[in-house]
């Protein structure tokens, strides 16, 4: 049976990400930072957690991680390399490193930029691919540790992916990312037709995420970008847009 995916919205524009394996029942949260509307996730789905998986340090990412392992007994996976940075790990992870949630593999991926020890979780079977603040939709994380030549070689990594890989990110960034996209790239007609959805989107309220992989390379222009010196001169232009 699948994996079930649900954005929960918590704090300001976050998501973390509630998962559950069809098959054993296991559930899991992605970067919990608010306890109670991932509470009321978690309530809704049976009451049961497992595991919570963290990708990198920011307090809006793993603010609520002990008051969930306290309630739950969850036990919490995150990277090796940032274990100082972290909540208490239970299972400390790098590159390549295969986890379980339930009969659900993810294999964890190193993706520095952002931080130095962020860490995105791939699970092949469905595909879905949780990246933190490394790939946003249209967009990815300002690079507060890393260089943009880390930003690049993880970009790369992520678009080694499947096509139909689901894109679960931690912001609901993409308007804003849109506007920009189009900005640098008006003549792409993926871009328009991305910008009128997602405006439409957020006009009803609803999440603009998971999206596809393949998506992300007709719209993105970080993803698309060809080279490092591409990259980090837009990801400096993304700095002072507005």
């Amino acid at each position: 049976m699948a994996l079930f995916i649900q954005p929960v919205p918590i704090l300001q524009d976050n998501y973390a990400w509630f998962l559950r394996d069809g098959e054993s029942g296991a559930c899991g949260i992605v970067d919990p930072a608010e306890e109670g509307p991932i509470v009321a996730a978690i309530t809704a789905h049976g009451g049961r957690l497992d595991r919570i998986f963290l990708t990198h340090h920011h307090v809006d990412h793993v603010a609520a991680t002990d008051a969930l392992r306290t309630r739950y007994g969850a036990q919490v996976i995150g990277a090796a390399a940032d274990a100082r940075r972290l909540p208490r790990l239970d299972i400390a992870v790098g590159d390549g490193d295969r986890v379980m949630l339930g009969t659900a593999e993810a294999v964890v991926i190193d993706t520095p930029g952002h931080t130095i020890g962020h860490v995105s979780y791939f699970f092949p079977a469905t595909p879905a691919l949780f990246c933190g603040d490394t790939l946003f939709s249209m967009g990815c994380g300002r690079l507060f540790e890393g260089t943009a030549r880390d930003m690049f070689d993880s970009l790369r990594k992520i678009a080694a992916l499947p096509d139909e890989t689901l894109i679960c990110c931690g912001h609901e960034y993409t308007l804003s990312n849109a506007r920009f996209a189009l900005h640098v790239d008006p003549a792409n007609a993926a871009v328009a037709r991305r910008m009128r959805e997602v405006e439409a989107l957020r006009a009803r309220g609803r999440p603009t995420l998971p999206v596809t992989l393949a998506e992300e390379r007709r719209t993105n222009p970080f993803l698309r970008a060809p080279d490092v010196a591409t990259l980090a001169k837009l990801r400096q232009e993304k700095d002072a847009f507005r």
